[in-house]
């Protein structure tokens, strides 16, 4: 691991700091423009994922704090509270226009409810790419902050979620004991 006066020239740094949730501990990591990566440590292809970021960023990561960090950690204590339904912090998303119109729509997925990858497809106006669509909500790098675990099977089956279904249904549920909509009707 580099230190930051190691670094070469045109590197960039994506600071990091772990986080605690009731779920587990999660890697947070920002550049100057904002938050890029929010994961769970126990994520499925982590590593590919932060060597990825790291390629696309042209940077490093490194241990370390700046204001988006710190405005993550807030606005993360108030969601798991139950009090923030809505991310403000600036956010570093790296990706081509398909990804970045993919994840667009799943910020637009309301707090405690969910959608299937078809309607996902069709608000895209691209109903032959569910399988794309899928496989991009996969590669999200903000788990909580773009909701990927708002989405379910066409059946309503709990799918495809990297850090584990069981956390998709926790946090599903979560969100419905916050909001207008009935707990039990999630599943």
């Amino acid at each position: 691991m580099k230190t930051r006066q190691e670094l070469s020239n045109g590197e960039n740094i994506i600071d990091t700091i772990e986080i605690s949730t009731p779920l587990g501990p999660m890697l947070a990591g920002a550049t100057s423009q904002g938050v890029c990566i929010l994961e769970f440590i126990n994520r499925v292809k982590l590593e590919k994922e932060i060597l990825d970021l790291q390629k696309l960023l042209n940077a490093v990561m490194l241990p370390g704090n700046n204001p988006h960090l710190d405005q993550l950690a807030n606005e993360l204590t108030e969601y798991f509270e139950g009090s923030r339904k809505v991310f403000s912090v600036p956010l570093h998303i790296p990706g081509n226009e398909f990804s970045q119109a993919v994840w667009k729509i799943l910020q637009e997925i309301p707090y405690g409810q969910t959608c299937s990858y078809k309607q996902q497809a069709d608000k895209m106006n691209n109903p032959k790419a569910i399988r794309a669509i899928a496989t991009t909500n996969g590669r999200n790098r903000l788990a909580i902050i773009v909701p990927c675990h708002r989405v379910i099977g066409s059946d309503g089956k709990m799918i495809g979620y990297a850090a584990g279904v069981e956390k998709k249904k926790w946090l599903l549920k979560f969100e419905r004991s916050h909001s207008e909509i009935p707990a039990d009707s999630l599943f």
